[in-house]
């Protein structure tokens, strides 16, 4: 039986190998922890990172999902400092369901388009 880590690596090397970023268009990559959630904007032809956030930047307590709404405007606002507005969303083999699904809603509500 393949177990929940092993399955997301398997889906994380499949979506990988059919998206990459580029300067127009980089990709948006979230790693989502037991206790936090981190996003960043990546370049995969240069192999930089433009732009990044995480939830260890939010002083405050609150639930994970409230945490991921912010740090998905907070990266919002970073990327429009960096002059991105367009990304390809990498969820990493997560499923595009709470804590994943707040943050790509927020960024978006925050300009990014994907």
């Amino acid at each position: 039986m393949i177990k929940k880590i092993q399955r997301r690596i398997k889906i994380k090397a499949h979506i990988r190998s059919k998206i990459a970023g580029t300067a127009e268009r980089p990709r948006l990559s979230v790693f989502r922890s037991n206790k936090q959630i981190y996003v960043q904007i990546i370049d995969d032809k240069s192999g930089k990172t433009l732009a990044a956030a995480s939830s260890l930047a939010i002083a405050e307590k609150m639930a994970k999902k409230e945490q991921a709404a912010k740090v998905g405007e907070l990266i919002a606002k970073n990327a429009q400092a960096a002059g991105v507005t367009d990304v390809i969303f990498d969820r990493n083999g997560y499923l595009y369901h709470g804590r994943v699904k707040e943050l790509a809603e927020a960024a978006r509500k925050g300009g990014l388009k994907f």
